[in-house]
């Protein structure tokens, strides 16, 4: 019998799953369910069989779409059954647990505090003060186990071959002039979690790295923001350019990664590579901190209304943003210092 996984949230979430899936898969195959922006993460992961995409807000919106898709999980893409003993519901929502139900999977497990815990049927103790890495391991290992070494909970992302040639043809042209690559990640879907002094610091370390602008596609503008504050000869701008696991190969190339509360910290970690993360409107003892071997966060420590949201809202709820404007340029890199040279 397999395990499913149904974990549908944010891209980070999806990679900080990767625990789970390795500790549940040293008892058997697992299936997971996620959004199909977040399907090309686990491809080649050795920890999964099948990767379900769920869109959620697509062609599997409303309940029909969901009757439709939890028939749909019964049978693999062979045609063989789907045989699930317990599934793992590593996002909460009552939507996911009803899913589960209608699939036929008889014994569900999630968090306590979830949305969806009535239809549960054993419910995993959600502990505030650890790493949700952690969190969702422990749906799996169990409360009471022994705490796990770094490494179990460290996410592992596996880029293949193509995207080893992709990152290796971005960076062919790179001069060699033995300056190492620095990742910056300036962007974040929510508007105050992007710290606003991402040029200057480009400026300051441009003589000593050869800096790469990471992101999706609407992080362009940030990219060329900090390429004409640094000059764009010492500026690599990889922004909306690759996939997520192309993206995990060019930052397991680099030195080291300064991004805000965001989806590349998690990456990063995936890779192994030394990172320093901005925190504004959230802390990282909301669990979602970085988790590679070298990591490091900063924020501003002074002000009494952080933390403000458990996400980051688009704007700051007394309308000064003091968490991240007077969080300045010399903070940071001393931070990075500290970090990258020991």
């Amino acid at each position: 019998m397999s395990s499913l996984v149904i974990q549908t949230s944010f891209l980070g979430d999806v990679v900080l799953t990767t625990p789970l899936l390795a500790e549940l898969a040293s008892r058997g195959p697992v299936d997971i369910v996620v959004t199909p922006a977040a399907a090309p993460l686990l491809a080649n992961h050795p920890a999964v069989r099948d990767v379900i995409v769920f869109d959620k807000r697509g062609a599997d919106n409303g309940a029909g779409g969901l009757w439709r898709f939890s028939r749909k999980l019964r049978t693999r893409a062979d045609g063989t059954p789907r045989e699930v003993s317990t599934a793992f519901l590593a996002q909460g929502s009552t939507r996911s647990a009803v899913l589960a139900m209608l699939a036929g999977v008889r014994e569900r497990v999630g968090f306590a505090t979830s949305a969806g815990r009535l239809l549960y049927t054993r419910r995993s103790r959600y502990r505030a003060d650890r790493h949700h890495a952690e969190r969702l391991w422990r749906l799996a290992a169990g409360d009471d186990v022994a705490d796990p070494a770094a490494e179990v909970i460290r996410p592992r992302l596996y880029p293949g071959e193509k995207e080893r040639a992709s990152i290796n043809a971005l960076l062919k042209d790179v001069p060699r002039d033995g300056a190492p690559l620095l990742a910056l990640a300036p962007g974040s879907i929510w508007g105050t979690k992007r710290w606003p002094h991402f040029p200057a610091l480009a400026s300051r370390l441009a003589p000593l790295y050869r800096l790469v602008v990471v992101g999706g596609a609407n992080d362009d503008a940030l990219a060329a923001e900090i390429a004409r504050a640094a000059g764009p000869e010492r500026v690599v701008n990889a922004t909306g350019k690759f996939s997520l696991l192309a993206s995990t190969e060019l930052l397991s190339r680099c030195a080291g990664l300064v991004t805000n509360d965001s989806a590349p910290q998690h990456l990063a970690s995936a890779a192994g590579t030394p990172t320093l993360a901005i925190f504004g409107p959230t802390v990282p003892a909301f669990g979602f901190g970085p988790l590679a071997p070298r990591s490091a966060t900063t924020g501003n420590e002074s002000l009494s209304c952080r933390p403000c949201d458990s996400h980051g809202p688009n704007a700051c709820p007394l309308g000064h943003w003091k968490c991240m404007k007077e969080l300045d340029v010399e903070q940071v890199s001393r931070a990075l210092n500290s970090l990258l040279l020991p």
